[in-house]
C-alpha cells in the first residue's frame, strides 16, 4: 500500500513570507509612529499640536521650546550629574556583579545552591521604601551623591542572567586547564572569563547605563540639594514649572499653556537622545548576549 505524499507548493512559502513581512512592517509602523509624532511635536507649533493638525511631519516648525530647555543653566548641570551617576554607576555595577556572579558560576564553590536561593528571594521581597530610606540616613548618604549609587549596586536580575552566561558559555574544562598551569583566580577572570563574555558585558553595561540615565525616583527621595538633580528631575522640575505658570499667570496665559505643551516633547528628546546615540555600537553585543543569556540555563 502506497503511503500518502505531503507536497508543499512554493506559492505557500511566497505567501507565508508575505503575511510574515506585512505583520512585520505594521507592527514597525505602530512602534516607530509615536517616536516620528513626538520628534514632530517637538519642533511644531504647539497650537497646531493641540489642534491635531500634526500627524507625521512638522508644522509651524518652530525651536521655542528647545531654546527655554537649553538656554537654561540647570539643564546642564543635569546633563553633568547624570553622566557621572550614569559612569560611576555603571562601573560600580559591573564590578560588583562581576565579582558576584563568577563565583556563584563554578560549579567548586561550597553552598552555592544556598547562596542562589538567598540572592534569588530578593527580587519577590524588598524590606520596602521606608526601611530603605532609613538604612541609606543611617549609613549618612542622604543628600550624596551616593544614594544614587550604593543601594543598587547589584540588580538580581542582571546578576543571574551573568552567571547563567558564565556556567553555560564558558567551559569549565577550560577553567580546570588554566589552573592546572598554575593560572591564579583573579588571572583566570581578568585574562579568560572576562574577555570571553564581551557580549553579556555589553549588555549589562547597556541595562545599568540606561537604568541610571532614567531613574528619577531615588533622587526624588534621597536628594535635597538642586545642584545633585540628576537630568530627569530637573526636566521634571521645568515640565512642573511651565505648567504652574501656565496655570498661575493672568497675563498670556494662552502662550503659557502652548508652550508646556511644546516643551513636553522637547523634554521627551532631549533626555531621550543620549541613550539612542549609545545603542547602535553596543547593538550586535546586545543582541547576542540577550539571546546567549536568555536561552541557555
Amino acid at each position: 500500500m502506497a503511503k500518502p505524499t505531503i507536497t508543499k507548493s512554493a506559492s505557500d512559502g511566497r505567501v507565508f513570507d508575505i503575511v510574515v513581512n506585512v505583520l512585520a512592517v505594521l507592527i514597525m509602523l505602530v512602534v516607530l509612529y509615536p517616536l516620528i509624532f513626538v520628534v514632530s511635536a517637538s519642533f511644531s507649533d504647539p497650537a497646531k499640536v493641540l489642534g491635531g493638525e500634526v500627524w507625521l511631519l512638522p508644522k509651524g516648525v518652530t525651536l521655542a521650546a528647545y531654546e527655554n530647555i537649553l538656554h537654561n543653566g540647570e539643564i546642564w548641570t543635569g546633563y553633568r550629574n547624570t553622566i557621572f551617576y550614569a559612569v560611576a554607576g555603571t562601573l560600580i555595577n559591573m564590578i560588583m556583579t562581576v565579582l558576584a556572579a563568577y563565583p556563584l558560576s563554578r560549579p567548586d564553590l561550597p553552598g552555592r545552591g544556598f547562596l542562589m536561593l538567598i540572592i534569588t528571594l530578593t527580587m519577590f521581597f524588598s524590606g520596602g521604601l521606608i526601611p530603605t530610606y532609613m538604612l541609606v540616613k543611617n549609613l549618612h548618604m542622604v543628600d550624596t551623591v551616593w544614594a544614587l549609587i550604593v543601594p543598587g549596586a547589584i540588580a538580581t536580575y542582571n546578576l543571574i542572567v551573568m552567571r547563567t552566561y558564565f556556567q553555560t558559555s564558558i567551559p569549565w574544562e577550560l577553567q580546570e586547564a588554566a589552573h592546572m598551569d598554575g593560572c591564579t583566580n583573579w588571572r583566570l577572570l581578568w585574562n579568560i572569563i572576562l574577555p570571553l563574555s564581551k557580549p553579556i558585558l555589553a549588555v549589562m553595561v547597556l541595562f545599568y547605563a540606561v537604568g541610571h540615565w532614567n531613574s528619577f525616583f531615588n533622587a526624588l527621595i534621597y536628594i535635597r540639594r538642586e545642584s545633585l538633580y540628576p537630568l530627569q528631575l530637573v526636566l521634571r522640575e521645568i515640565l512642573m514649572i511651565s505648567q504652574s505658570d501656565a496655570v498661575d499667570a493672568s497675563v498670556g496665559i494662552e502662550d503659557k499653556i502652548l508652550l508646556a505643551e511644546s516643551i513636553k516633547y522637547a523634554v521627551i528628546i532631549v533626555s531621550s537622545l543620549p541613550v539612542l546615540v549609545m545603542y547602535p555600537f553596543v547593538q550586535r553585543h546586545f543582541v547576542k548576549g540577550v539571546m546567549i543569556g536568555s536561552i541557555k540555563g
